[in-house]
């Protein structure tokens, strides 16, 4: 899987929160400031290429749909950076984040509670 690009990655939020959609829909649910109809045809067009998002015509009309969920880039992404940054240890981008104070004792405490909760067996 490619990577994508900071304003690849704004058009599939946005194709993500409001599933297929035409441009001007991707352009409606997007941050201000809000990106020319233009800039938006030509990133779709890319995402297009790279195989994120494929499309149905109606017309002249293109309604886009994304062809990767959050979650499998969100995987991805996540298994990028630790393997980039933290020698593919989660256990060290978490203590990272505890000497950065950026995670507390609270939500580490919430974290090894999700842990313990999808490694129990269900019936």
């Amino acid at each position: 899987m490619k990577q994508l690009t900071k304003a690849e990655e704004q058009i599939m939020q946005a194709l993500w929160q409001t599933g297929p959609a035409f441009v001007k829909d991707i352009i409606e649910v997007m941050p201000e400031p809000k990106p020319h109809y233009n800039t938006v045809s030509t990133l779709v067009k890319i995402l297009i290429e790279k195989g994120f998002i494929d499309f149905k015509a109606y017309g002249k009309s293109h309604q886009y749909f994304a062809l990767i969920t959050k979650d499998a880039y969100s995987h991805k992404t996540m298994s990028t950076l630790v393997k980039g940054y933290f020698g593919g240890s989660f256990s060290n981008m978490v203590s990272f984040f505890v000497k950065e104070k950026e995670l507390s004792i609270t939500d580490l405490e919430k974290l090894v509670q999700k842990i313990k909760d999808t490694q129990k067996p269900r019936p």
